[in-house]
Protein backbone atom coordinates (compact mmCIF):
# COMPACT_ATOMS: atom_id res chain seq x y z
CA UNK A 1 0.00 0.00 0.00
CA UNK A 2 0.99 3.69 -0.44
CA UNK A 3 0.48 6.32 2.34
CA UNK A 4 -1.64 9.23 1.32
CA UNK A 5 -2.28 12.17 2.82
CA UNK A 6 -5.71 13.53 2.40
CA UNK A 7 -8.12 16.37 3.99
CA UNK A 8 -11.38 16.15 4.67
CA UNK A 9 -13.98 18.72 6.19
CA UNK A 10 -14.69 18.47 9.87
CA UNK A 11 -18.00 16.68 9.31
CA UNK A 12 -16.72 14.39 7.13
CA UNK A 13 -14.24 13.78 9.81
CA UNK A 14 -16.72 13.45 12.43
CA UNK A 15 -18.92 11.74 10.36
CA UNK A 16 -16.33 9.08 9.59
CA UNK A 17 -14.84 8.63 12.93
CA UNK A 18 -18.67 7.93 13.88
CA UNK A 19 -18.92 5.44 11.00
CA UNK A 20 -15.81 3.78 12.27
CA UNK A 21 -16.73 3.34 15.77
CA UNK A 22 -20.37 1.73 14.64
CA UNK A 23 -18.56 -0.50 12.37
CA UNK A 24 -16.04 -1.29 14.03
CA UNK A 25 -13.38 -0.84 11.28
CA UNK A 26 -10.41 1.93 10.99
CA UNK A 27 -11.20 5.30 9.17
CA UNK A 28 -8.23 4.46 6.32
CA UNK A 29 -10.11 0.65 6.04
CA UNK A 30 -13.44 2.60 5.31
CA UNK A 31 -12.14 5.42 3.28
CA UNK A 32 -9.95 2.30 0.92
CA UNK A 33 -13.65 0.96 0.71
CA UNK A 34 -14.83 4.26 -0.43
CA UNK A 35 -12.55 4.64 -3.33
CA UNK A 36 -13.04 0.89 -4.53
CA UNK A 37 -16.36 1.76 -4.91
CA UNK A 38 -16.12 4.90 -6.97
CA UNK A 39 -13.37 3.12 -9.50
CA UNK A 40 -16.12 0.72 -10.03
CA UNK A 41 -18.65 3.06 -10.52
CA UNK A 42 -16.64 4.76 -12.46
CA UNK A 43 -15.77 1.81 -14.81
CA UNK A 44 -19.15 0.92 -15.40
CA UNK A 45 -20.00 4.41 -16.14
CA UNK A 46 -16.77 4.56 -18.69
CA UNK A 47 -17.65 0.83 -20.09
CA UNK A 48 -21.61 2.21 -20.98
CA UNK A 49 -20.32 5.63 -22.75
CA UNK A 50 -17.74 3.09 -24.88
CA UNK A 51 -20.11 1.16 -25.79
CA UNK A 52 -22.91 3.90 -26.86
CA UNK A 53 -20.26 5.56 -28.96
CA UNK A 54 -19.43 2.00 -30.64
CA UNK A 55 -23.52 1.41 -31.39
CA UNK A 56 -24.28 2.01 -35.08
CA UNK A 57 -20.76 2.40 -36.12
CA UNK A 58 -21.33 0.35 -38.79
CA UNK A 59 -24.68 1.25 -39.67
CA UNK A 60 -23.66 2.73 -43.17
CA UNK A 61 -21.16 0.62 -44.32
CA UNK A 62 -21.61 -0.59 -47.55
CA UNK A 63 -19.16 -3.29 -47.99
CA UNK A 64 -20.24 -5.51 -45.53
CA UNK A 65 -22.38 -8.04 -46.62
CA UNK A 66 -26.04 -8.44 -45.75
CA UNK A 67 -27.10 -10.33 -42.89
CA UNK A 68 -30.06 -10.48 -43.63
CA UNK A 69 -29.83 -13.02 -46.58
CA UNK A 70 -26.78 -14.53 -45.24
CA UNK A 71 -29.39 -15.77 -42.39
CA UNK A 72 -32.37 -16.57 -45.13
CA UNK A 73 -29.45 -18.85 -46.86
CA UNK A 74 -28.68 -20.90 -43.81
CA UNK A 75 -31.65 -21.32 -42.69
CA UNK A 76 -32.31 -22.94 -45.94
CA UNK A 77 -29.72 -25.85 -45.33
Amino acid sequence: MVRTQIYLTDRQRSELEIISKTLGKKQSELIREAVDRLIDQTGRIRREIILNEAAGIWKDRTDLPDLDEIRTEWDRH
